[in-house]
């Protein structure tokens, strides 16, 4: 009798190996995953390889340079040791081409945490590779997000109690989170996660392949990232991972047409686990929704298998839930007609389509007249509390949905005059007035470099996008917007004193109507939505609902349709 190891808490729903068809049919997905760009050259693998390098020897001097501080020996500094270590996408092997590399700096007791974001910043600065940096030390897990040889790093730090971390240390002995405060336990978890989740699948080749898939379809759906109220790659991760437990000696694409048919169907709020919950040596909140009335108010649960089991999806929100369901459905008809060739594996892939859906959109407009860190910085603030505007948006009566896209649109302006910035304030945003902005130069990845250009003031926007599903039974009533708005307004202004500087600062949150969304919504040669003309004269020539976005156009300077509900003086 040939006995198979049992993963996750229930046994396999099947152990069926995978047929010729099914074999076929996982064959013509690998081959659309390579032409959708997934996979990265073996030049750029070793090139993260060579920048993790680099971390690691920085990391050993930080810790080196802190000790000797603090009157350490030569010897004992150097003993003192200093690791890194890797999470996410990158160690579960999924990264693909400009993914980013999430990495924790694992560092002994007498190093602080302030001394990462001094020392070890200063150290970063200092090296010719850094293209971009921006310390986070106020997040609810603290971070360094930098960019390096054109790689995004996500930074982060956490302090055991020990007095030394050689290069052979593994995180995997729970004893080693005792002493710890919840930041530098969040900081560890990552790591801890994932190596945890490529223990719990039963073939890692067929997980990655899955999980390639759905990160894929995920952020082609506009359904990716736990900022915006969706899982992001952690969370995806354990789904997938799932489905590999309950289908243990399937294929890739077997997992792909069963994941959406098992999570469409799934009971939530029943969570979604990958082995049983564990107890612990510490004093820390483990997730039990019977204990616990915030985790009973989890709506689609995913619980990390690392102690302290956490909840993955947290931040998932009444709309976010309604369009991930509506994603699930979506999938297991395109894959039940990809397994009856009627559909083929690039139709799963097909952009989402947000900028079509909705009639009413809200814009959250993150301005800073200063330098491109003060203002990651700030959009950083904005963002994270984006999913606070969501919640009291969809609390409203008439609005059944409140749908954040999971993106952000950045553009840089150079201004002469306060005149210009004004101008910028009151037409970026809108597809009537944006042409009134062409006189101004907007940096593009063509003239960045440009010297004339370095010395010139710039004003650096970043938006994002909030869908709005209105139903009001009584045409004559409102919804009113404007108390939630001004609540997440107040809020992000008042966060941090720094961001209180109106001259430097700006948050507008305007109203725009679908048809008047600004073009960089929309992909060049993407048809835009056009308002139907309502003469039965004009009807009967209007057979063409949309136009495409051309690759530069001059519109008419029209009066902008946009609505300021919140904004600070621009000054």
């Amino acid at each position: 009798m040939n006995y198979q190891k049992v993963y996750g808490i229930t046994g396999p729903v099947s152990v069926a190996g995978p047929t010729a068809p099914e074999n076929k049919l996982n064959d013509a997905l690998i081959q659309e995953l390579k032409k959708e760009g997934s996979f990265e050259t073996e030049a750029e693998t070793a090139k993260r390889v060579e920048i993790l390098k680099i971390l690691q020897e920085l990391a050993q001097n930080f810790v080196y340079q802190v000790s000797k501080k603090k009157n350490m020996s030569d010897g004992m500094a150097k003993d003192a040791g200093g690791k890194i270590f890797t999470f996410g996408s990158y160690k579960l092997g999924v990264h693909g081409p400009g993914s980013d590399i999430d990495t924790l700096v694992v560092v002994p007791k007498h190093i602080m945490r302030e001394d990462f974001f001094t020392v070890f910043d200063s150290l970063l600065r200092e090296r010719p590779e850094l293209d971009e940096i921006a310390p986070v030390p106020d997040a609810f897990v603290p971070v360094i997000k930098i960019k390096f040889s054109g790689i995004s790093i996500d930074l982060l730090c956490a302090r055991l109690d020990v007095a030394q971390v050689p290069i052979t240390l593994t995180l995997s002995d729970k004893n080693l989170l005792r002493n710890l405060d919840e930041k530098d336990l969040r900081a560890l978890n990552g790591t801890r996660v994932t190596d945890e989740i490529l223990e719990l699948v039963p073939k890692t080749s067929v997980f990655r392949i899955a999980l390639r898939a759905i990160k894929i379809w995920a952020n082609r759906r506009g359904i990716y990232g736990n900022v915006f109220g969706f899982p992001g790659g952690v969370a995806w991760a354990m789904l997938v991972a799932r489905i590999c437990q309950l289908y243990p000696n399937a294929c890739s694409a077997v997992i792909l047409n069963r994941f959406f048919k098992i999570y469409s169907e799934w009971k939530w709020p029943q969570p979604v686990v990958l082995k049983p919950i564990e107890d612990g040596p510490l004093q820390v909140r483990v997730w039990n929704p019977k204990i616990y009335a915030q985790d009973r108010s989890h709506r689609m649960p995913v619980i990390t298998p690392a102690y302290p089991s956490m909840c993955a999806t947290h931040n998932i929100s009444d709309s976010t839930k309604k369009v991930i369901l509506s994603e699930f459905e979506r999938g297991i008809k395109v894959t039940n007609d990809i397994f009856s060739n009627k559909q083929s594996w690039n139709n799963l892939f097909e952009k989402h389509d947000f900028f079509h859906k909705y009639k009413f959109y809200l814009t959250v407009a993150v301005t800073t007249k200063g330098d491109d860190e003060q203002h990651l910085k700030w959009t950083g603030l904005v963002e994270s509390k984006l999913r606070l505007l969501v919640l009291k948006l969809e609390a409203l009566a008439g609005i059944n949905i409140a749908h954040p896209f999971f993106a952000l649109f950045g553009t840089t302006y150079c201004y002469d005059n306060e005149n210009d910035v004004q101008n910028i304030l009151e037409n970026y945003g809108s597809h009537k007035t944006e042409n009134k902005l062409q006189n101004l130069i907007k940096i593009t990845d063509d003239n960045k470099e440009d010297e004339s250009l370095k010395e010139k003031a710039k004003m650096y926007l970043t938006t994002m996008y909030i869908g709005l599903d209105v139903n009001v039974e009584n045409k004559k009533e409102k919804v009113d917007i404007h108390i939630p708005c001004a609540e997440y307004f107040n809020l992000c202004r008042n966060f941090n004193e720094e961001f209180q500087d109106n001259n430097i600062f700006s948050l507008i949150i305007r109203y725009v109507k679908l048809y008047d969304l600004p073009s960089e919504v929309y992909d060049e040669g993407e048809r835009r939505p056009i308002k139907k003309k309502t003469s039965k004269r004009t009807k009967e020539n209007d057979g063409d609902a949309g136009s495409k976005r051309p690759k530069s156009d001059a519109r008419s300077a029209d009066t902008a349709s946009t609505k300021a509900i919140g904004q600070t003086a621009a000054a």
